[in-house]
């Protein structure tokens, strides 16, 4: 009977990933504000995420314990932004980097229900000048008070939570958004994770 509730809970979330949505960590310093990003881009129906780490060394998340979304989400490794971005170039995303500039359009204004690539920056510099440079555009999330940022895990939910909100309206969620091969090769994956 526990395999059968496995395997149905298992089938429901990989039946709602969303391969067309990801999120870029760009030399995030922190590992348990990584593995916050990765317990939000799951809770989101995230199938990986894009780990850019060019000034720190790439975080180490457990993939042990059951509750660690890091065993659920896949995550890419990359040493530049430039072999990142044309990856995601590559399967048609689009790129949005999170920068707190005047020119940087609100979240809630970005359509975030085509391919679309969220990159959020280290804790302290925030998104380079080249991650910003280089994506499609600038967003952010809009601020009214004397702080003007919000931690990085933080931030990333809401992005990520303006997409689902997105995404439901649009019925994203209502069918899988994965081939059934693909499907059944997940469901086989995660069987013996």
């Amino acid at each position: 009977m526990r395999t059968e509730r496995r395997m149905a809970r298992l089938v429901y979330v990989l039946r709602h990933r969303q391969p067309d949505l990801t999120v870029v960590i760009e030399n995030v310093h922190d590992p348990h504000n990584v593995s916050a990003i990765l317990r939000s881009c799951d809770a989101a129906g995230v199938t990986e995420v894009q780990l850019v780490y060019t000034v720190e060394g790439f975080p180490k998340i457990g993939r042990k314990s059951s509750a660690s979304a890091g065993k659920w989400v896949e995550r890419r490794e990359y040493r530049s932004i430039r072999d990142c971005y044309s990856a995601l170039r590559e399967k048609g995303f689009r790129i949005y980097a999170t920068r707190l500039t005047e020119s940087a359009v609100s979240v809630y204004d970005v359509d975030l229900t085509r391919r679309v690539a969220i990159v959020v920056g280290n804790e302290h510099r925030g998104v380079s000048g080249e991650a910003a440079a280089e994506a499609d555009g600038t967003i952010q999330i809009p601020m009214f008070g004397m702080i003007r940022s919000l931690n990085v895990s933080v931030a990333s939910a809401i992005m990520l939570y303006e997409a689902v909100r997105q995404r439901l309206k649009k019925g994203h969620y209502k069918r899988s958004r994965s081939s059934k091969k693909k499907l059944e090769q997940l469901i086989e994956q995660w069987m013996r994770r």
